[in-house]
């Protein structure tokens, strides 16, 4: 079956089956930036934004996505590498896999979470996991991160 979603801002066209999966229409086209974890919706790697809300691609059908707009992280690519730059400078971008659903979700908390707490940070990022660096570092790397932007932003 054939649908149209939007990606990073282009329509796009796709040829999927009826038990297709977003994560998988997305990779088996290009988007290899959206990474397959877990399969069961329980790792964040996965994790883009549909209509701006951050979803978890392993846990939505594709046909589920049709008439929507996506984003991947190439469609946020200047925030993103400002988050990334972050993460790198607290020695968290070990293996790098889980980075682009990490990044994701902190741009969706930056969006509507004004000066959170630790304890909402890591609330709002529970679904992300890692298994290289642990989250101390995570957080020193968001905090940094949105205190930088809160700064840029009141200039």
């Amino acid at each position: 079956m054939k649908i149209e979603i939007k990606v990073n801002g282009q329509n796009k066209q796709f040829d999927i089956s009826p038990d297709e999966y977003l994560v998988d229409t997305l990779r088996n086209n290009g988007y290899t930036s959206v990474k397959k974890g877990c399969d069961t919706g329980v790792c964040g790697c996965c994790t883009v934004h549909m209509d701006g809300k951050a979803i978890l691609s392993c846990a939505i059908l594709s046909a589920k996505a049709a008439g929507h707009e996506i984003t991947t992280i190439e469609g946020v690519k200047e925030e993103a590498k400002k988050v990334g730059e972050y993460l790198v400078e607290e020695g968290v971008e070990q293996c790098g896999y889980c980075s682009t659903g990490l990044i994701m979700n902190i741009l969706h908390m930056e969006k509507h979470i004004k000066e959170p707490t630790d304890e909402e940070i890591l609330h709002y990022l529970s679904g992300n996991l890692c298994r290289c660096t642990g989250y101390t570092g995570q957080l020193r790397a968001i905090k940094k991160y949105l205190e930088a932007r809160k700064n840029e932003n009141s200039k």
